[in-house]
């Protein structure tokens, strides 16, 4: 494995979503640009790719944490202190009402802290299935929906004829810290104090040029650059700090408390599936 610049030529798996892009912005077009060999993948994919020695470091949903003994990256990750926008539960029902729930499964650590909001929160522990985020196609079957990432932010919460719940705001006012969904971490050796400047310093990049993300990435996205800018600008926190560590080591703990997950029974296709796609519903006049 060739050094570049004093550090080994690691593969390094990011998330796809907007909340990340601000993390690898040097490594794509900073100082630490070439450095690493950058793929990308959902939340759950980074997590097993770097159990299955796919990539060395990841960034890595909160729950994949448990019983690993991986390094981290101190001080950087994604997490919010109030409302996230892009962790939403919908429903058909009152929380406290909700028995089934379909789950995009795309973050376990979204689906965990669902969990943990519902039973502790709201007092009801529903039926999962794991279904593709369409909104319609989730709702038809389950009286709830987690939607997560950037196909959360193509909702527009006020307008949703349903029950939204942000997560991330729930979190808060359940526990009073801050919500850690994911940290850059890997296998300890990889860890090293180089890596972690490297990675360190891309984000302090990437903050450094939040206004060109948000151009960049509004019109690559199909979002509005006002909806980006906020997003990344106030909802989501990028720098972390004793606050963080502490609002994630709550949510390990709570997440190991949780039972095994009950699935319902896989849903019979009538069709309504069969011109491929998810059919966005009307969210109010034009």
């Amino acid at each position: 494995m060739a050094p570049t610049h004093g550090l080994p030529r690691l593969q390094v798996c990011a998330v796809s979503y907007l909340n990340t892009v601000p993390l690898v912005w040097g490594m794509l077009h900073g100082a630490q640009k070439g450095l690493f060999d950058l793929v990308f993948r959902v939340p759950a994919g980074c997590a097993d790719m770097v159990v299955a020695g796919g990539a060395h470091i990841g960034i890595i949903p909160s729950y994949e944490l448990i019983g690993r003994e991986w390094g981290m990256v101190p001080g950087v990750g994604i997490a919010c202190r109030g409302p996230v926008r892009s962790i939403l539960l919908i429903s058909k029902v009152p929380a406290d009402k909700i028995r089934t729930l379909a789950v995009d499964a795309s973050s376990r650590t979204s689906v965990a802290l669902t969990r943990i909001i519902l039973a502790r929160r709201y007092g009801v522990a529903p039926a999962v299935v794991k279904r593709p985020p369409c909104l319609p196609d989730m709702l038809s079957e389950a009286d709830s929906a987690l939607i997560i990432g950037d196909p959360a932010l193509r909702l527009d919460p006020a307008r949703l004829p349903f029950h939204v719940c942000d997560l991330g705001r729930e979190w808060l006012e359940l526990t009073g810290l801050p919500m850690v969904f994911a940290v850059w971490a890997g296998p300890r050796k990889w860890v090293t104090a180089g890596v972690v400047s490297a990675f360190q310093e891309s984000c302090a990049f990437g903050l450094e040029n939040l206004e060109r993300i948000v151009a960049e990435e509004a019109l690559a996205r199909g979002l509005a650059a006002e909806l980006v800018r906020c997003y990344l600008g106030a909802h989501i926190v990028f720098e972390l700090g004793a606050a963080e560590r502490e609002g994630m080591d709550l949510f390990l703990r709570l997440a190991k408390e949780l039972p095994a997950l009950e699935e319902l029974p896989a849903h019979k296709d009538d069709g309504r599936r069969s011109g491929g796609g998810c059919l966005t519903p009307r969210l109010g006049s034009d």
